[in-house]
């Protein structure tokens, strides 16, 4: 059985963004409301999830969020925009 992987961005209380990486995105929106999930977000909830997009694997999402945080804030825009509707 394939377990699918996902890359998250979720807005932050202030307005920062956060990408991650989860196999059940919304358990880990639910960490980060909690405070529970990682430094970055434990002070800065509630998150908002604004993208989330499927990988094949573990390596394949890892790979997708450190090239998704290499982006500014206007490219990680765009990307939560074009799936927007």
């Amino acid at each position: 059985m394939i377990e699918h992987w996902f890359v998250y961005i979720a807005e932050c209380r202030d307005k920062k963004l956060y990408v991650g990486i989860a196999k059940d995105v919304s358990k880990r929106i639910n960490q980060h409301n909690k405070g529970l999930a990682c430094r970055f977000t434990k002070f800065r909830y509630p998150v908002r999830l604004l993208y989330e997009e499927k990988c094949l694997d573990y390596q394949s999402a890892r790979m997708r969020e450190l090239e998704i945080k290499g982006f500014n804030r206007e490219k990680k825009l765009v990307i939560i925009r074009s799936v927007e509707m």
